[in-house]
């Protein structure tokens, strides 16, 4: 009997050696869905089919029992390194392979792992990635090599982040910085470890450390241009917001948006008009004109780069556009559509997402619901140590409170 997950390794091979899709090499006698299982090693070939195979590749049924050349992890990185576009079927190989690559070379596992984590962050899959990032942390110190663990860190920091877990990601982030500068490493290394502390200082309510991080950010990249002067700006604008300076904010985040090319990196073009789009529309009072044009223009190009994730970000943020302009029922609609299916927002995207469906419930007459749902809100975010997040909570709430009880305010229901 041939054995998984060694026969499902050599039969890929053999496919794609002579140019075949699995639905050419199924014929009609198996399925596709079953030839795939066969070669990912969740199913065992009966002897039938291991015959049926056997003759579609023009083999004999002992080529199934030859080692393939070099180790899979091996082959499958080299394939996912080389595929044109995203290539998801490539990347889901690499991900097959590292299941059965314990005792690879780490320098391989490394770059298997850095390649698949970047991949997820593109469909937005945190959780994943998130693990993901956990061993890809732990096999850069195994290395020992200060790029590749600087690299790993700022990663990894920046990925718990997103997912609220704030005071890890400064502890992981300020590992990173001190592993670019005890050896001296390149400035897009450096400006890398340095973005992901500034942005978790900053979600954490540490804002002097930020704005010193920020600044020491900003000067290092000062010559340099593309992605990293942008997002050193980008980070540098949401300290200064934070801190209540809306002007100074502002000025960051448009040099960041006039510096960069969409021909450099489309993506960061377009989630820099969602950030300015973000930044508007929270300002006191909202700039509406100016975050409609900046959603605008980020609509425009999310059918060349769009994924689950930044469309998200976009019908989130034309939400808030909607309530602001009082456009409620558009809100309650927007609100809607994104619930019916998983959300991959950022922690805090998800909290203001959540307090926005608070304040529809209470002017929608569901008084007690909404406010409940609001101190529920408010207490998450203190305890995630979200502490400027809470404090807006907690002001929408009270505003809530004060208007309800006005003659003529919201009644519960």
């Amino acid at each position: 009997m041939m054995e998984q997950p060694l026969f499902g390794r050599r039969l890929r091979e053999l496919r794609r050696k002579r140019g075949l899709s699995q639905a050419a090499l199924a014929g009609e006698e198996i399925s596709t869905g079953y030839l795939s299982r066969l070669e990912s090693g969740v199913r065992q070939p009966a002897e039938r089919v291991v015959a049926y195979l056997a003759e579609r590749l023009g083999v004999e049924r002992s080529a199934f029992e030859v080692p393939s050349s070099g180790s899979s992890l091996a082959q499958a990185l080299s394939i996912a390194t080389s595929a044109d576009g995203d290539g998801d079927e490539a990347i889901d190989d690499v991900i097959s392979a590292l299941a059965d690559a314990d005792h690879e070379d780490p320098l391989l596992r490394w770059q298997a792992l850095w390649l698949v984590s970047r991949s997820r962050r593109r469909r937005g899959d945190r959780a994943e990635e998130l693990a993901g990032l956990a061993e890809l942390a732990r096999t850069a110190d195994e290395l020992g090599l200060p790029e590749l663990q600087c690299r790993a860190c700022a990663a990894y920091a920046r990925c718990l982040r997103t997912a609220g877990e704030v005071t890890r990601a400064i502890e992981i982030a300020a590992k990173a910085v001190r592993l670019a500068k005890a050896a001296e490493l390149s400035v897009p290394d450096t400006g890398a470890a340095l973005t992901a502390l500034v942005s978790a200082e900053a979600e954490a309510g540490r804002l002097p450390d930020a704005r010193a991080h920020a600044d020491e950010l900003v000067e290092l990249v000062e010559d340099h241009g593309g992605t990293l002067k942008a997002e050193a700006l980008w980070s540098a604008a949401t300290v200064r917001f934070r801190q209540g300076d809306q002007e100074g904010a502002e000025r960051q985040l448009e040099r960041a948006i006039k510096g960069l090319d969409s021909l450099a990196d489309l993506t960061l073009w377009v989630r820099l008009r969602l950030a300015a789009a973000s930044l508007y529309l929270q300002s006191t009072p909202p700039r509406m004109d100016l975050g409609r044009l900046r959603l605008t223009e980020a609509g425009a190009a999310l059918g060349f780069v769009g994924t689950p994730l930044l469309n998200q970000e976009l019908r989130t943020l034309q939400a808030h556009l909607a309530f602001s302009e009082g456009e409620f029922a558009r809100a309650r609609a927007i609100l809607d559509e994104l619930h019916q299916g998983e959300l991959w927002l950022a922690y805090r995207d998800r909290i203001r997402l959540g307090v926005l469906d608070s304040r529809l419930l209470i002017l929608e007459g569901h008084l007690e619901k909404g406010l409940r749902q609001l101190k529920g809100l408010g207490e998450e975010a203190r305890q995630g140590f979200n502490i400027d997040l809470s404090a807006e909570i907690w002001r929408i709430l009270a505003e809530a409170l004060e208007d309800a009880h006005r003659p003529g305010g919201s009644a519960g229901s």
